[in-house]
């Protein structure tokens, strides 16, 4: 038998809800694009992105990538927003 009733959990349900909402918004600079492509357009789609945004100056990269099933390719680019 419990003798103590468990507390309300509103506030705290509250406050981790937007505590997730601020921290997602503002995990870093980074801009991304995630592309499901067959393999060869995938390649294509990534050198875009290194031509377009020099690693260099965004620090253009592939942040992810899984091999899917009928040769394509799920990746996700990421770079800063500007050179500054």
């Amino acid at each position: 038998m419990n003798a103590f009733p468990r507390p309300p959990l509103d506030g705290l349900k509250r406050q981790l809800r937007e505590t997730r909402s601020r921290s997602e918004a503002t995990r870093d600079a980074f801009l991304r694009q995630t592309y499901t492509l067959p393999r060869e357009a995938a390649r294509v789609k990534a050198r875009e992105w290194f031509e377009l945004y020099p690693k260099a100056a965004y620090w253009t990269s592939v942040e992810s990538w899984r091999l899917l099933p009928g040769d394509e390719v799920e990746f996700t680019m990421r770079r800063l927003p500007s050179a500054d």
